[in-house]
């Protein structure tokens, strides 16, 4: 029924659904790693072809690169160029005062040889603390390797306006930036969607299911508190925290569920069909890890959202306030109960640990 694909430039088209790769990291439960490798193929035949990943989630790009090799080896290039694989440069918080080009354009290197590809289909850049050593000169090393050939698309993450402007100023071309959004985290509506507009940057959407609350599994359920091992699950309650209460969560969850019910769908591909119908959205990062999830997944693109679908959304909404400020502004605050949460060095040392509690 609607768009499985589109355009971030001209010349390149992207899944609407993204495989995401953050839950294949580190801190998120156990992971079969032979299975979700296997298991990535059976997403690109059902359309999925976009995957999600970073420098710091640790062991990701290698799995994606193993499932890349061995598509490349057994079905031929023509099927493993249709994989388009969506990395991140994170360079880690304790080295951006003195980080050089040359060590930039090193982990640019790494990532290909992780991915075992020619070049970088998107990289999407971040940096810890913008008042901390040059990240634009950090962005300008990304365009010397854009021109070199080692990387297709330049984009950002996890910024709003006033931290995105000036690589545009640079004369940085940026395809994307990719921002927490969901029906309980709406920040980047605030002004982000219409600056992008305005500037033809594509948002490409994580947390659309808030680590897994937002499905089935949490309706009716009570409160958990934050006694979870799984760091994911750890920062999507904080946001439910910033949505409303519990109670108007599972408020939330069951209109979800109703409206589901309506479509023969679940209550989580109505969370995310949400996200894509929202303007500037170009894709949602969906964090299914193995091919059991699939048909959940496709399920998005079985209906669509009606003006009777999308007000009774939007009732709820109204008084339920949500994460407040710019886009990861509370994220950034490294002595709030958000940041506090982080890994803030993982490029370099994967073994980092959190700065603190999160319900501190």
């Amino acid at each position: 029924m609607s768009e499985r694909t589109t355009s971030l430039r001209p010349g390149y088209q992207i899944s609407r659904v993204i495989k995401g790769g953050w839950q294949l990291a580190g801190d998120h439960g156990a992971v079969d790693a032979a299975t979700a490798i296997a298991d990535m193929e059976a997403f690109l035949d059902a359309g999925v072809t976009s995957f999600d990943c970073a420098d710091i989630y640790t062991g990701v790009e290698e799995m994606i690169g193993t499932f890349v090799d061995d598509v490349r080896r057994r079905r031929g290039a023509a099927t493993a160029n249709r994989i388009q694989v969506h990395t991140k440069l994170v360079p880690d918080l304790e080295r951006l005062a003195d980080l050089s080009a040359a060590e930039v354009e090193a982990i640019i290197d790494r990532s290909l040889q992780r991915l075992k590809i020619d070049r970088l289909h998107l990289v999407q850049f971040f940096w810890w603390d913008t008042s901390i050593g040059s990240p634009v000169g950090a962005m300008e090393v990304l365009k010397r390797c854009q021109e070199k050939g080692k990387i297709a698309h330049l984009g950002v993450t996890n910024w709003d306006v006033a931290e995105t402007n000036p690589y545009l100023e640079a004369g940085i071309d940026l395809v994307s930036t990719q921002v927490q959004y969901s029906v309980l985290d709406r920040r980047p509506a605030g002004t982000l969607v219409s600056w992008c507009a305005a500037h033809d940057i594509h948002l490409l959407c994580y947390g659309t299911l808030a680590g897994g609350f937002l499905t089935e599994n949490w309706l009716g359920k009570p409160d958990p508190g934050f006694a979870f091992k799984n760091r994911s699950l750890v920062k999507y309650r904080l946001i439910i925290d910033e949505y409303g209460t519990w109670d108007t969560f599972q408020a939330l969850l069951q209109a979800l569920k109703e409206i589901g019910m309506r479509h023969g769908v679940s209550l989580s591909s109505v969370a995310t069909r949400w996200v894509l119908q929202q303007p500037q959205v170009a894709a949602a990062i969906v964090g299914a890890r193995y091919a059991r999830h699939l048909p959940k997944t496709l399920e998005v693109f079985s209906f669509e959202l009606d003006a009777q679908d999308l007000g009774r959304i939007d009732q709820l909404l109204a008084s339920a306030p949500g994460p407040q400020g710019p886009v990861f502004a509370l994220e950034r605050d490294r002595t709030g109960r958000h940041g506090r949460i982080m890994k803030y060095n993982l490029n370099a040392r994967p073994d980092d640990s959190v700065l603190g509690a999160a319900n501190g």
